[in-house]
Formats: structure tokens, C-alpha cells, sequence
């Protein structure tokens, strides 16, 4: 198991990720089925 530290750089790493992926995106506003879609094809790729 990673230790706490390496666990806090994940999260941030994961955090800026989301971020990324909205401000490249042209659209201002999501529903809650695009946030959840955006997060299942993160969830995807990290596998």
C-alpha cells in the first residue's frame, strides 16, 4: 500500500486531471450524467 504521502500526490494528480478535463473542454456547464460519464472513461484509462 502506498504510503500517506504518495497517496496525497495521487489524489492532487487525479484532482488537476479533472480540472484538465474541463478547462479543455469548450462547454461552460455539465449535467450530472456528463460529469459521471467524464469520470468513467478517466476511470477507464487509469485501469
Amino acid at each position: 500500500m502506498p504510503a500517506e504521502s504518495e497517496m496525497k500526490k495521487i489524489e492532487l494528480a487525479t484532482l488537476y486531471e479533472l480540472r484538465l478535463t474541463f478547462s479543455e473542454s469548450e462547454k461552460a456547464e455539465y449535467t450530472k450524467e456528463e460529469i459521471l460519464q467524464l469520470l468513467d472513461q478517466i476511470a477507464i484509462v487509469k485501469k
